[in-house]
């Protein structure tokens, strides 16, 4: 007989953490291209240029390149445009906002002995905004699939015992317990069996096994998400030049993030023999971590046009701590009954370790005297060296083994230039990058193209970009039962603008 347990607060602690998926590893672990209006115009291109603050992200030897001690602060208004397919039906959503995506400094010290190979060295503090979660999307659809296989999914196994309130125990008390100590399974099992979503084959309480009370048919859907929050890094850099030709960098990284997620599903049908006709099912996610990781590189001047540059940038050691509430509402036209069952319960679940993929970056570019410049960047970075840890646990096994199957190594180009006319540049870029993904449909390939213009005040510049990229999404409505697919291009669009001052 299970122990009844009083509620006696709204938080608690589940010992079974099934909140994360392959989705949230990918989502942690990609970085968009974010920086100054320079750095963003020419697509990123710079690991072998330097001189530019959000160089030092690629390429911690940039900031050797400075000739002066500089700072750079830039501001971006970026737009989210997407299209969501549903069963043929389509749905338009924009979400767009203001955002800080850098601001950094570097001071530059010349070395005063002229017998010194090493000519100076820098010390750099850079902040950019790798990642934007700012997101929503609205799904509609008539659907041969109900939720009612979500529910089905995890009860498969689950007693029936487990589900039955006791004397003196609430709906609340015993989704609590199944949180304590049985893990998140039982308590979405909980939920469809108190929503009337479920109906145990027998109704012992041995029963194991369970049948639906939704009727066989189509099904209305409507699905929303929405989120919001940021990936943001803090670097901190030191670099030389070496002879006049060689420069090395090093960067400590500081990485920091929030997510908050909420998913709505309304469903609706009129099959025959169902007993439940309406159902909504709102989950809502609130994830925030911390982490480490750093970056070495070098870039060579060969000769007085070409440059070219080598960096590695380590795995990120995050830290992450995540939070979930739910709530089912369901109504039966047959029995004109309304039924709610919304947990007064935050699950709080066990701080978890990920482990991001590192990055390897191999870069080119050609200075045209004080005309101009061209530059190239490639990089690679292997998705499936993602992993949940501990990998000791059962449970963090299975969603490695998941990662490793079906994540792939991802290559990137990025191609940029810039061409001066007085104190006028004039930039444009491209840039490509493949699906984490190996099936390359959950996640497709991104495709990006840039342009900008700056002015040079002296000590003063200012610059502005616009960027652009697009790529299809498919995400799956859920892990577990329904896992219909919504079909999402996205174009994303910024207008950056960066005021730099030197020294």
């Amino acid at each position: 007989m299970k122990k009844i347990i009083l509620m006696v607060t709204a938080v608690m602690a589940v010992t079974f953490s099934q909140a994360q998926d392959i989705t949230d590893a990918v989502r942690y672990s990609s970085e968009e291209l974010s920086g100054t209006a320079r750095y963003r115009a020419m697509s990123g291109a710079f690991g072998a240029l330097g001189g530019d603050l959000s160089s030092i992200t690629i390429n911690p030897a940039g900031s050797a390149v400075f000739t002066t001690s500089y700072s750079t602060l830039t501001l971006n208004y970026n737009r989210r445009d997407s299209d969501a397919s549903y069963f043929n039906n389509l749905n338009s959503n924009r979400n767009s906002g203001f955002d800080l995506d850098q601001a950094g400094a570097v001071l530059l010290f010349n070395s005063t002995n002229p017998e010194n190979r090493f000519n100076k060295f820098t010390l750099g503090f850079n902040y950019s905004q790798t990642s934007n979660f700012d997101d929503n999307f609205l799904a509609r659809g008539r659907s041969n699939n109900s939720i009612d296989s979500y529910f089905l999914g995890y009860a498969e196994g689950i007693p029936l015992e487990l589900l039955e309130t006791v004397e003196n125990e609430s709906v609340n008390d015993l989704y609590r317990y199944l949180g304590e100590n049985e893990g998140f399974g039982a308590q979405q099992a909980l939920l469809g069996y108190q929503g009337f979503i479920i109906n145990p084959d027998s109704n012992t309480l041995e029963n194991t096994s369970y049948n639906s009370a939704v009727g066989a048919g189509s099904f209305d859907q409507q699905y929303s998400y929405a989120s919001t929050g940021l990936n943001g890094k803090f670097a901190f850099n030191v670099a030389t030049e070496f002879n006049n030709r060689l420069y090395f960098g090093l960067n400590l990284n500081a990485h920091f993030m929030n997510f908050d997620r909420s998913t709505r599903l309304i469903e609706n049908n009129s099959n025959a023999g169902s007993e439940t006709n309406e159902i909504l099912f709102q989950n809502n996610l609130s994830t925030t971590g911390n982490g480490f990781s750093f970056q070495a590189g070098t870039i060579a001047k060969l000769g007085e046009i070409v440059r070219v540059g080598v960096a590695y940038e380590s795995p990120t050691w995050l830290t992450v701590q995540e939070q979930t509430t739910q709530r089912l509402d369901t109504y039966s036209i047959e029995f004109d009954e309304s039924i709610s069952v919304s947990p007064d319960i935050v699950n709080i679940y066990p701080d978890y370790k990920l482990k991001t993929p590192g990055k390897l970056t191999g870069s080119l570019a050609l200075i045209l005297g004080t005309q101009g410049l061209i530059s190239f960047d490639y990089s690679y970075k292997d998705y499936s060296n993602t992993e949940f840890r501990p990998t000791n646990d059962p449970e963090f096994m299975f969603f490695n083994d998941q990662l490793s199957e079906n994540l792939q190594a991802v290559s990137a180009i990025r191609v940029g230039g810039e061409y001066r006319i007085d104190n006028f540049s004039l930039r444009g870029g491209y840039r490509i990058e493949q699906s984490p993904y190996k099936d390359e449909v959950t996640i497709g390939e991104l495709n990006g193209y840039s342009a900008g213009l700056g002015y040079n005040f002296g000590n003063i510049k200012l610059d502005l970009a616009y960027d652009n990229a697009s790529r299809t999404d498919n995400p799956q409505l859920y892990q577990v039962g329904l896992i219909n697919t919504v079909g999402i291009d996205r174009d994303i669009s910024s207008v950056i603008l960066s005021l730099s001052f030197g020294i």
